[in-house]
């Protein structure tokens, strides 16, 4: 196995169906410890399972490159899963090997990794938004108005706080976005009332936590420790929270939560279809639609990098060649007068 000599005076571990409990359970531990998200924590646990389980159950310590090889060209050959889904897997595997394991498996140009094809990005016109913000009410509204007002992604959106609300700036502030990097974008002027609303239900909601003595809202770690009490003040509440408090997955704490993404999605999903927009539109799309109508509107593209969070600009360059007119503003010979 290249990269990896174990000395045949060693022992070798226990079969996985004895060890595999405290196996998985040092994968949650070592996440946690690196303060991975709860989808990743989900996620890696279920390709760690699944490659144990292909390679009958042998422990991953006496499995190799080769073997992960194998485990993901079944997943592409026979399970024919999306690149992102085989290099999610890949991503857990590496996770499982380097940090759980400590085996180094060969280097970065052996794994099989699956090459993503560049995409073009759907975009909706200004009027297809309009009938699709149209169609939502209520926080869904909300949300989606500042997923195409602001360019944020929909994780942003659900995790905002209160404090992250500048309605004298008028700037949403976005902490720990993708890259864990903070970052402000614009917040849509027209929003300012309908959100200002929108939080006086939630302080009330969040008067009823405090009579009822409920648990604060969820802090990074840090934060929980050095100000226990944070939790369950006004500006840490979600801005976009649950109806009723849930049961925490990690630590069984019933809390107020923010709103879970598949219920955006889902509203999403069935606002464009009531409003008749015969495109595959999800959340993502109002992000798109974000950016190339700045870039419709002739504001810089380094502008529009920072508000979306880019960190290359070539990654926001791709709207260039969605603009109405075409990246290089080619007009079609069809048109010649």
């Amino acid at each position: 196995m290249a990269g990896f000599d174990r000395s045949a005076a060693e022992p070798a571990p226990p079969p996985l169906d004895r060890a595999q409990p405290r196996l998985l359970d040092e994968v949650v531990r070592t996440i946690r410890e690196r303060r991975l998200s709860l989808r990743t924590e989900e996620a890696y646990r279920l390709w760690v399972r699944r490659y144990v389980l292909f390679h009958g159950k042998r422990h991953p310590a006496t499995l190799g490159l080769a073997e992960v090889n194998a485990f993901l060209s079944h997943l592409a050959v026979e399970g024919r899963v999306s690149p992102s889904t085989q290099n999610q897997a890949l991503a857990a595997l590496l996770f499982l090997y380097r940090e759980v394991l400590r085996i180094q498996l060969g280097q970065p140009r052996d794994y099989l990794r699956a090459l993503r094809p560049r995409r073009l990005p759907i975009v909706l016109s200004r009027d297809e938004v309009r009938a699709l913000l149209t169609q939502l009410g209520g926080q869904e509204r909300l949300i989606a108005t500042l997923l195409y007002g602001g360019g944020l992604r929909l994780l942003e959106a659900l995790r905002l706080r209160v404090h992250d609300l500048d309605f004298d700036r008028r700037e949403v502030i976005v902490r720990a976005g993708k890259g864990d990097k903070d970052r402000r974008t614009v917040m849509p002027t027209s929003l300012v009332d309908d959100l200002r609303r929108h939080l006086e239900e939630v302080n009330e909601a969040w008067q009823r936590d405090r009579a009822a003595d409920l648990p604060g809202v969820w802090l990074p770690t840090a934060l929980a420790r050095k100000y226990p009490s944070a939790g369950t003040e006004w500006h840490w509440q979600w801005a976009f929270p649950t109806a009723r408090p849930q049961r925490d997955p990690r630590s069984g704490v019933v809390r107020r939560h923010h709103l879970p993404d598949r219920t955006l999605q889902r509203a999403v999903r069935l606002a464009a279809q009531r409003a008749g927009i015969a495109k595959a539109a999800t959340c993502h799309t109002l992000r798109h639609s974000f950016a190339t109508h700045l870039l419709e509107a002739g504001y810089d593209i380094r502008t529009v990098q920072e508000l979306l969070g880019h960190r290359d600009v070539k990654t926001t360059m791709i709207y260039t060649h969605v603009l109405n007119r075409g990246g290089l503003a080619v007009r079609s010979p069809a048109d010649f007068g």
